[in-house]
């Protein structure tokens, strides 16, 4: 993994990213522990939220460069998807150099290299712009080393101590956080998603004829496009 990240921040057609989904939180009237500044009434009990809001971000590493997406639905590989080509469309104008875009993933359940929809809708993406996609993911119980991961800890000991009542303060609170001096870009994604949407065998037969896998570690390396350009042939 660490070649294949040196490789594609070495390179100038490459761009890297960091992608996850943080736990999700509840929202309403509900202690979340920490401090504030002022006395705060909240519920001694989580009762049913108002609402729920999972952060997903995407962070550039070398440039320190993060953007979360507030996610008020289930977080479904569509979803996964959606909040990459919001991203994409924000800011690929100022990298139209890049033709190549590998993304560091945690093995989770839908985002996985075996999962259908996750897969096929990058297909999609990778098409829609001309792009080749480099999936590099961690193999288990090594997801702390995403580098996303690491901006985690920094959101919840900011918005710590804080009622988050509703979605609106949710979404205050993550826009003024900051990871190593910079402000989030936040956005806010209400879905609908449905889960459980998968493609059938023969559907995922023309998907996996679109893909490169590295030999050996089939599950964790994955070009979408020409595998020539992959970071790790660079």
């Amino acid at each position: 993994m660490s070649a294949v990240n040196r490789a594609a921040d070495a390179a100038d057609h490459v761009l890297r990213l960091s992608m996850d989904a943080k736990a999700t939180v509840k929202v309403g009237p509900f202690s979340r522990g920490g401090k504030a500044r002022v006395p705060v009434a909240a519920a001694d009990h989580d009762f049913r939220p108002d609402a729920t809001v999972t952060p997903v971000g995407i962070l550039l590493p070398a440039l320190d460069e993060l953007s979360l997406y507030a996610v008020t639905s289930r977080v479904t590989s569509d979803c996964l998807v959606d909040c990459l080509t919001r991203w994409w469309e924000r800011v690929r104008g100022r990298f139209s150099h890049v033709t190549t875009l590998v993304i560091n993933l945690d093995n989770g359940p839908e985002n996985h290299s075996h999962r259908t929809q996750f897969m096929h809708r990058l297909v999609q993406f990778a098409q829609r712009y001309g792009l080749t996609v480099q999936l590099a993911y961690y193999p288990p119980y090594h997801s702390k080393y995403n580098p996303v991961e690491r901006c985690w800890g920094v959101l919840e000991r900011h918005w710590n101590g804080t009622l988050l009542d509703s979605v609106d303060t949710a979404l205050r609170f993550a826009a003024t956080m900051t990871w190593k001096g910079r402000r989030a870009a936040v956005e806010l994604v209400a879905g609908p998603y449905r889960r459980g949407v998968r493609l059938s065998k023969p559907a995922m037969a023309a998907v996996e004829a679109q893909l490169a896998r590295l030999p050996q570690l089939e599950t964790w390396f994955v070009v979408i496009g020409d595998p020539a350009t992959a970071a790790w042939d660079a």
